[in-house]
């Protein structure tokens, strides 16, 4: 080996040997089941959206908690132990004059799923867990129309000993995008009655204290920052066994200060009265437990917006009341209720977690060890050569970002001694709470209709509502874990398209140029992607059909889905210079891809066609699509055969051809398997340290359509592209909520003047999920849909199945016993169900 050989060698080993460490473990700091860019703290829709950074080794309590945006939210949370301060949420220590009274908390791990983030902290003889818990519960849409997240901080004694215990925590107006006291109003209730200046009389454990703060001026419907201009921000909280409690307002230093001078706060409401440090106004509570060797508090945060949407109908614009007004009738006691329904629907959600990690064992036939939210990725030192637990022999050459490599013919390999299961997992627990995270729920104008609309704001790309082609991508979360809400986000766009609104012949691109503004483009000059978008609609309306064998929704339908097919006749096999949903890479002249999606968007649409009882028409959409498809091929190979193209008749060109991903997925057999082995045993020729470009023309990564095309590829190769996600995750420099778009070169930072974060179509990456709810797994490569309950091109839906919702003590409802109630539940306090 001559000296250059051994120089680089040496510089890869220590490159891998650096990287494990620094993220399986930042700074002594251990991540499971994976370190990501950021934690999700409180996220259950576009304005309770929080998060805690991961990246350049920061945590919980060494940089403040973020709206998606990056923008900073205030939210402090400190333990006194045996009269020393310890900064477990925040970081106003960094604010202060060092003292020996106060320090930040030792941060020890953090565990997340597809529930709740785990913080622990050790502080002095004690340990800290910090769980922030925003429950998705899918099936059960009174419950997901709650504004409102749970953190719950937790002390044990690590010495067997009893400590002095004592918290604090406070949220700050910026929650509202704000500084300055004079811009809002606030008032702190005790249950639904107002606290008035100061002191709070007597209180039982059981009493609420709910700190609320509003704009002066509400803008209903305004956005400024993505913050929104109307509705209010609670903090909520309960005595509990506390020994004392107390509350109190004021500019942040004064209020934190305060307390760890006082261990106590004043009681005041009326609050601001200094004029040093931070001014921000704070609302806060603090609960101290005297000598306990384990103590908790739980609160509540969130943002409350009645009307939540404002929507065009025939009769005008109306502003809709949120779904949960209809589950729990007012305010008060929808807070109430998520306070008391904390055990109840943490069951649920643990229901929702199992039979996750049980689905993905399932999908990967239990092929490798079961899949654990505490079990850490890359927690193997990997060398820069050797030979895999597949027998596959790889080199890894950090300064190449090339990633890991078949030294035989130099093709890329899955980063190797990591369960692609548990990669997979970790990708969709984080993806979770981020989904459900864009939506709101609605109450429909239409008073005899007794379920909710679904509303989506595409956050971080430009905040459109139910977007056409962020829905399509979102698809399989939605067809694994309730399909019922696919309908919810369709309905709107039926309403208005067939309401005679939009004034073109194919699908609209979006319901409002702003959310929450659904009001539509009846000048019809929204983004153009006309078949992108009629194609989603159709294969979204069916696949629906398809996972429920709800028939008559869809026909209702077929006079809409008939006017835009009849666009992709026309334009689908040659799409001319369009848009696709990949609106960021710009135009583009006979898209392959996109013209294969319209493709088989019209294959469904001879299904629907079929169910309809229009058989002229079925046939000719299906001959239709089989000719376009035979000329398709001819068009859009390279020559030479070894992978397809971006583009027609553009031969160096090549791209992640994810739309045949729903030919597999329905089992419509319209895409043969040549196509989907040639696309299978290109990508790893073209595959970097993060995955595979979306094309040839940048260095960008799609996380969500890189799952898509995994779904459709032999082992290896869905191999590859799963650990590669989990592997920038785990890597990546960028610091914001989980991104679908990045490098997959350099250190996966997100690609010049393109910042997307929190974006929906994480719900792409239930792919495998989705296709697992039709019996398909992993034996079943590229084209194949061994044991598909789907006959090959048939009509066919799902067996129906009746999934269990746990019955915890206490009591729930579901969607089902709600519809059969009409919808008319008012309140729902612990155990007794009005209707």
């Amino acid at each position: 080996m001559d000296l250059r050989s051994w120089f680089m060698s040496i510089l890869s080993c220590l490159a891998v040997i650096a990287t494990f460490l620094q993220d399986g473990m930042a700074q002594g700091l251990f991540y499971s089941p994976l370190r990501p860019p950021s934690v999700p703290l409180a996220v259950r829709n576009p304005y309770v959206n929080v998060w805690s950074t991961a990246a350049n080794g920061e945590t919980l309590n060494s940089a403040t908690p973020k709206l998606w945006t990056g923008e900073s939210v205030g939210w402090e949370g400190i333990v006194v132990v045996d009269g020393v301060a310890y900064e477990y949420l925040g970081s106003t220590n960094r604010e202060l004059p060092e003292s020996s009274q106060y320090s930040s908390a030792e941060p020890l791990k953090v565990v997340f799923d597809s529930q709740a983030s785990n913080f622990t902290f050790q502080a002095g003889p004690v340990t800290i867990l910090a769980s922030f818990f925003s429950p998705v519960t899918p099936r059960d849409v009174c419950r997901s129309s709650i504004p409102l997240s749970y953190l719950t901080t937790t002390v044990n004694s690590n010495d067997g000993q009893p400590h002095h215990i004592q918290f604090y925590s406070d949220i700050a107006s910026t929650w509202l995008g704000l500084g300055s006291q004079d811009d809002i109003t606030w008032a702190l209730r005790k249950n639904s009655a107002a606290v008035n200046e100061t002191g709070h009389n007597t209180s039982t454990p059981e009493d609420l204290f709910t700190w609320f703060h509003y704009r002066h001026d509400n803008v209903v419907f305004g956005e400024n920052r993505e913050y929104p201009l109307w509705g209010n921000v609670t903090y909520t909280t309960a005595p509990s066994n506390a020994g004392s409690f107390s509350f109190e307002c004021g500019e942040a230093t004064a209020v934190r200060m305060s307390f760890y001078n006082n261990r106590t706060l004043s009681n005041d409401v009326a609050g601001f009265t200094t004029n040093f440090g931070d001014h921000t106004p704070v609302f806060a509570f603090a609960h101290d437990f005297g000598n306990v060797s384990e103590a908790s508090v739980r609160y509540t945060v969130g943002s409350i917006q009645d009307p939540i949407v404002q929507y065009i109908t025939n009769d005008g614009l109306d502003r809709l009341s949120p779904w949960w007004r209809k589950c729990y009738d007012n305010l008060d006691t929808m807070i109430r209720f998520h306070w008391h329904d904390y055990y109840d629907v943490k069951s649920i959600g643990d229901y929702f977690e199992m039979q996750l990690q049980e689905d993905v064992d399932s999908f990967y036939r239990n092929t490798e060890a079961p899949v654990r939210s505490d079990t850490p990725f890359g927690s193997t030192l990997i060398p820069d050569n050797g030979t895999d637990q597949y027998g596959q022999d790889f080199v890894f050459q950090s300064w190449s970002n090339s990633g890991f490599l078949n030294p035989t013919n130099w093709t890329g390999i899955a980063v190797p001694f990591v369960s692609e299961a548990q990669s997979y997992y970790s990708i969709v627990a984080l993806s979770a709470r981020q989904v459900m995270g864009a939506y709101v729920f609605a109450q429909d104008p239409n008073a005899t209709n007794i379920e909710p609309l679904i509303f989506q704001k595409e956050i971080s790309s430009n905040g459109n509502v139910n977007t056409v082609d962020v829905l399509y991508p979102a698809m399989p979360f939605f067809l694994y874990a309730n399909p019922n809400l696919l309908r919810y986000a369709l309905q709107p766009l039926y309403d208005y398209q067939e309401g005679q609104f939009y004034p073109n012949g194919y699908c609209i691109h979006d319901l409002g140029a702003r959310f929450p503004n659904a009001t539509g483009h009846v000048e019809g000059m929204d983004e153009y992607m006309p078949v992108e978008e009629s194609a989603n609609f159709i294969l979204m309306s069916y696949a629906y059909y398809k996972f429920t064998g709800d028939s008559e929704w869809l026909i209702s339908h077929y006079d809409l889905l008939r006017q835009f097919s009849q666009y992709l006749i026309e334009f689908a096999l040659i799409p001319e210079t369009q848009l696709s949903t990949d609106d960021f890479a710009g135009t583009l002249a006979n898209q392959t891809n996109l013209a294969i999606k319209g493709i088989v968007g019209l294959q469904a649409m001879s299904y629907i066609a079929s169910l309809a009882g229009a058989d002229d028409a079925a046939v000719t959409y299906s001959t239709t699509a089989a000719d376009y498809y035979a000329t398709w091929k001819t068009l859009a190979a390279a020559p030479g055969g070894q992978h397809m193209t971006l583009a027609y008749q553009w031969r160096s060109s090549w791209g992640l051809l994810y739309n045949i991903y729903p030919d597999k997925l329905l089992n419509m057999g319209l895409v043969d398997a040549s196509i989907y082995e040639m696309q299978s045993s290109w990508y790893p020729t073209v595959s970097q340290a993060f995955g595979v470009a979306l094309d040839n023309r940048h260095a960008y990564a799609k996380s969500d359509w890189q799952i898509w095309a995994a779904a459709t590829s032999h082992n290896s190769t869905r191999r590859l592209l799963v650990n590669g996600i989990a592997y920038w995750l785990n890597h990546t420099v960028s610091d914001g909520p989980f991104s679908d778009l990045y490098q997959c070169t350099g250190r996966g930072e997100y690609p010049p003047g393109i910042t997307f974060r929190a974006r929906p179509v994480v719900g792409g990456h239930f792919a495998f999920l989705a296709l697992g709810k039709t019996g398909q797994d992993v034996s079943a490569e590229g084209a194949d849909a061994g044991h598909c309950l789907f006959p090959q091109n048939s009509t066919e839906p799902l067996p129906i199945t009746v999934v269990p919702v746990p019955s915890p003590a206490g009591g729930i409802l579901t969607d089902e016993q709600k519809k059969a109630f009409g919808g008319r539940i008012t309140t729902v306090l612990s155990n007794a169900w009005t209707v």
